[in-house]
């Protein structure tokens, strides 16, 4: 199933909130009930972005709901990015992306060249 990164941005009252109850984003997320959306782990992290969440859903479209449903529940802005493994980028013999699950890391002892890296 597609993984897809969301920023999450809080806004002041979205602070408040979780200032006041720091399990408010655990609760929040939990509740919101989008069939297909699994969510893999949500991280606190510094810079321009409050948090990090990583899902997988069956589409963009339900992604986009879950993301929508987040973000006014939590009071957020939210970012949404699709993330392609970088195993899919790299051509089989056929020509074709190779199948490789999502999150999945490449054997480093597979890689042809990486000695020109």
């Amino acid at each position: 199933m597609p993984a897809y990164i969301q920023l999450l941005r809080l806004s002041t009252e979205g602070r408040g909130r979780a200032l006041q109850d720091p399990d408010f984003l655990f609760r929040t997320q939990a509740a919101i009930e989008v069939p297909g959306i699994e969510v893999l782990g949500i991280y606190g992290v510094l810079g321009e972005y409050d948090f990090v969440n990583i899902v997988e859903g069956p589409d963009n479209y339900t992604v986009a709901r879950y993301s929508m449903e987040m973000a006014v529940k939590v009071g957020a802005h939210i970012t949404t990015l699709p993330a392609i493994p970088i195993a899919r980028l790299h051509p089989t013999d056929d020509g074709n992306p190779s199948e490789v699950e999502v999150g999945r890391a490449l054997d480093p002892d597979a890689i042809p060249d990486r000695e020109n890296l």
